[in-house]
């Protein structure tokens, strides 16, 4: 199973960004899907995080702000964030934890990672 991420670019602080990743390889499911970020010198940390059944969880900084949903038809999650702020700015890594129908075997994958650049 393979994630590829888009969406990040560079905004100004109060805009908006809309980040998808999707899902592809032979027959599977995913179970959870999670969005992380990383500046430069820092631990990766969770942003935001939904399970197969749609139950999220977001980082405090983010709550109210960003909006994490699934389409399962598209093996596909989004991340949309509004009210952008520069301490935003940031690599974002997709995340997805699932099985692989083919192999019975478990997965733990991250995508590429996509640059989010908020100024100020």
């Amino acid at each position: 199973v393979q994630l590829q991420a888009s969406g990040g670019g560079l905004v100004q602080a109060g805009g908006s960004l809309r980040l998808s990743c999707a899902a592809s390889g032979s027959t599977f499911s995913v179970n959870a899907w999670g969005w992380y970020r990383q500046d430069p010198g820092k631990q990766r940390e969770l942003v935001a995080s939904i399970s197969s059944r749609g139950t999220t969880v977001y980082a405090d900084s983010v709550k109210g702000r960003f909006t994490i949903s699934r389409d399962n038809a598209k093996n596909t999650v989004y991340l949309q964030m509004n009210s952008l702020k520069p301490e935003d700015t940031a690599v974002y890594y997709c995340n997805a934890v699932g099985r692989d129908f083919k192999t019975s075997n478990g997965f733990n994958v991250w995508g590429q990672g996509t640059q989010v650049t908020v100024s100020s």
